[in-house]
């Protein structure tokens, strides 16, 4: 096919000029003249709310409009939805748009204030006085398992939810007959997406014809849409939403509806004015969403090469305040947890608990880091159980190529079965050892040692379910100048999905990649879509472009076919010319059969001329439009019978100081095979990207609460996250194993370079310093403390940070074996 060699070339991003010369439209670019919005949020993590006093903000100048609970009519005062229901979820509770009676994090919205510009609306929203009587806030896991106080009155013992997933088989007898067991404990503390822009929402509503069009930075027009129109009480056609420009996502701006994205618009209908909201940081550090907290504990029981015969993971799994993401966190940690790994009996239960701080909802990775860092960490603790190689322990039980499609025998977040489709994961680790130079590390540590410097080495192995469904859709034209319009419902924050979509586009109808433009995330151009979140763009809209291109090809090779009295099967695309094969001079452009498509009565221009009746002719038994509709367009969708797998491997090599304790990697080195790559250079973007977000999470990034829920870093000269500097050169190889699943054979890309980190990291730091490491991130503070108690014991020992199980007594012990 013409054209083709654009699929799987590193084309360089399209959209970057117009990004990096300013000429980027985001949310705060938009709106000038609009009123702003403010909040008065909650000062406590958990309070009942016995007045609210606006008095004081009646004399700013410049006031237009306060509103609470009570003035929320009908279904916009409502709770907002639990997106996702799930059986295990019997508690789920969602926010109110504005507080009801009771405040459960800090950062929770109180009120909502309209002024002429946001200073003005600071200012009023400042002059509130809301009287609070303080309630016993629930921070962190192990509190709220206790459940001395409780975050809802109505959920008993803090739990939302209990899934259990199980492969089938006796787990405890597998265990129990295995010739080695070992229990022990691991933590991963909370972090959050910080991307560079925050959320934000801007509203015009149109009184002449009832209509409202909304912009907001999300992930998910389509679905915002939906919610808008429901809750205001609005026909799903009267309601745009836009997606401008979204500077970084990575999760955080799934959530549909934020309480912002109905308030807001109701507002701009209920004044008749346009009305905006941008978030400030801190507002993203306390009234957005966080994630990866959790407490693990892990029995395994294996043989004497390190092969696993039972595995029993127990997860508690902090939600925060209100569940409106449901249990996809725990539902993915818990069957992704297996990764490339045949495993000999399973079982995961996962307790979700409620606590006084910010909700949990999906973050790069969604789930994953937690699964893997448990999965490898057991991986490496068999190996040194049984003193063997941790790379010939994984290899003992990994899936082999032969095995594929492999069932795990779970269901997945998409509800479908957790059936691997292609895969091979001993070339993965063949390639990485290879490039991380694993056999002859031993050397390099000598050489290390004998300058007085510490370095280890660690790995880790993951599987991604990706381009989960249920579905999405592409729209591709071409016009009478040959310009190729593609359109999808999802939406895009920094994914190159310009690029991508139009090199699909440009592969499947033979014309030059300058000449296709796509739009995302624009409810006018396209309606239905699901929206851009779990690594599935390319699967599921790249698949529905392809589908929607090669209706218009068809089209056009059957509308070439008459006007050069060929057969279409004798048709080729190049360069945007339909051509006899074999003989480019029997030809026509794209832009003619464009024209052709749409039979035309009147000559607009020179091109329509060449449409109009007496300048076709044709057989005049026989309709002008003969049964088709006019122009040179299709529409496709693509809808996954589950999803596709990819997998990847990860290495690094890192440096320990022995005064201060600092982390510093080396080397870092990543295979990833996401079945057919579109763009070399854009899924290398991406794992860099997610490698650096995952060193964050590994070294520098957590939500550090104190005991009464007040969040103590919520600023970025507290928070701490890595600069280029910390990042080194990242090494990168792929392997291509297509996915028997869809058109294009592709696999998703976006959140593989962050699952691995932690437990690589963390891999590579034990085997620097000889000591257990069980939790993460790892700052040099834990470094140094940890050292302090290895030296103390006198040999290796659970990690000291407060509440380990070791330390406290108060929870089954850290580590156990025989």
């Amino acid at each position: 096919m013409g054209g083709t060699r654009v699929f799987g070339e590193p084309v360089q991003r399209r959209e970057d000029p117009r990004l990096l010369t300013g000429r980027g439209r985001y949310l705060d670019d938009l709106g000038r003249d609009a009123l702003a919005a403010a909040f008065v949020r909650s000062p406590h993590a958990h309070a009942r709310i016995l007045d609210v006093d606006v008095a004081g903000a009646l004399d700013v100048d410049g006031l237009v409009a306060v509103y609470t609970w009570e003035d929320l009519p009908g279904r916009v005062g409502e709770p907002l939805p639990l997106l996702i229901p799930h059986p295990s979820l019997t508690h789920g509770r969602t926010a109110h748009p504005l507080a009801r009676d009771v405040v459960r994090h800090v950062g929770e919205p109180v009120a909502m204030v309209v002024a002429r510009d946001r200073y003005l609306a600071e200012d009023a929203a400042a002059r509130i006085r809301v009287d609070y009587e303080p309630l016993p806030a629930v921070v962190g896991i192990e509190a709220a398992a206790r459940a001395e106080h409780l975050v809802h009155d109505d959920v008993p013992g803090n739990v939302g939810a209990v899934l259990r997933q199980h492969t089938g088989g006796d787990v405890d007898a597998a265990i129990g007959a295995a010739p080695h067991v070992l229990e022990f404990r691991l933590d991963i503390e909370r972090s959050a997406s910080m991307p560079l822009e925050g959320r934000g929402v801007y509203a015009r509503w149109d009184a002449a014809d009832g209509s409202l069009r909304v912009y907001s930075s999300t992930q998910a027009s389509t679905s915002v849409r939906a919610a808008i129109a429901a809750r205001l009480e609005l026909p799903p056609g009267k309601v745009e939403v836009i997606a401008p420009d979204v500077g970084g996502g990575f999760g955080v701006k799934i959530v549909h509806p934020w309480p912002e994205e109905i308030l807001v618009p109701w507002a701009a209908r209920l004044l008749d004015r346009e009305v905006k909201w941008a978030e400030d940081r801190r507002e993203h550090f306390v009234a957005a969403a966080h994630e990866r907290g959790q407490i693990q504990y892990v029995r395994v029981g294996f043989d004497d090469d390190g092969r696993v015969l039972g595995l029993d993971v127990r997860i508690l799994h902090d939600h925060g305040a209100y569940t409106p993401y449901g249990v996809i966190i725990p539902i993915v940690t818990s069957t992704q947890l297996l990764g490339p790994y045949k495993i000999g009996a399973y079982r995961a239960e996962v307790t979700s608990l409620y606590t006084n701080t910010v909700i949990v909802t999906p973050y790069r990775g969604a789930g994953r880091p937690q699964g893997v860092f448990c999965m490898e960490r057991t991986m490496d603790r068999i190996a040194d159980h049984l003193g063997r190689d941790r790379a010939q322990v994984r290899e003992a039980n990994l899936i082999r190529p032969d095995e594929f499609p492999y069932d795990q025998g779970l269901t997945f977040q998409d509800g479908r079965p957790l059936i691997y489709d292609s895969g091979d994961y001993p070339a993965l680790l063949a390639r990485l050892k290879e490039m991380i130079g694993w056999d002859g590390f031993a050397r390099l540590r000598a050489r290390a040692a004998a300058e007085g410097r510490r370095i280890g080495i660690g790995l880790g192995c993951y599987v991604e379910g990706t381009g989960v469904g249920p579905y999405e859709g592409g729209h591709v034209e071409i016009d009478t100048s040959g310009r190729v319009h593609v359109a999808t419902g999802l939406t895009s924050q920094g994914q190159g999905h310009e690029t991508v979509f139009a090199q699909i586009a440009a592969a499947e109808l033979g014309v030059p990649v300058e000449d296709v433009h796509v739009t995302t995330g624009d409810t006018r151009r396209f309606g239905y879509a699901v929206g851009t979140f779990a690594s599935r763009a390319a699967v599921t809209s790249g698949n529905a472009i392809a589908l929607a291109a090669r209706k218009v090809r068809d089209k056009a090779l059957r509308i070439a076919g008459e006007a050069l009295e060929a057969d279409p099967r004798d048709l080729d695309i190049t360069d945007g010319i339909v051509h006899v094969k074999g003989d480019p001079t029997a030809s026509v452009p794209l832009r003619t059969v464009a024209v052709l498509a749409n039979p035309l009565r009147y000559a607009f221009d020179e091109e329509a001329a060449r449409a109009t009746q007496f300048a076709v002719g044709g057989d005049a038994s026989e309709p002008p439009l003969r049964g088709e509709e006019p122009g040179l367009e299709g529409r496709g969708y693509y809808s996954p019978v589950r999803s596709t797998f990819a997998a990847g491997m990860h290495a690094a090599i890192v440096e320990t100081d022995p005064d201060t304790a600092e982390v510093r990697i080396l080397r870092y080195a990543v295979v990833h095979d996401c079945g057919r790559l579109v763009n070399p250079r854009i899924v290398e973007g991406q794992i860099h990207g997610g490698v650096a977000q995952g060193i964050g999470g590994a070294l520098y990034e957590r939500m550090a609460y104190d005991e009464s829920g007040q969040l103590l870093n919520a600023s970025f000269m507290d928070f701490l996250m890595p600069y280029a500097t910390e990042i080194p050169r990242i090494e990168t190889a792929h392997l291509e194993t297509p996915s028997p699943l869809n058109p294009l054979g592709v696999k998703g890309a976006g959140e593989a370079g962050v699952i691995p980190v932690s437990a690589v990291v963390a891999a590579a730091v034990e085997d620097a310093e000889g000591i257990r490491v069980h939790r993460m991130p790892l700052s040099p503070d834990d470094l140094y403390r940890l050292r302090l108690r290895a030296g103390d014991a006198g040999g290796v020992a659970a990690h000291c940070c407060s509440g380990d199980a070791a330390a406290s007594g108060a929870l089954p012990p850290s580590e156990r074996g025989r």
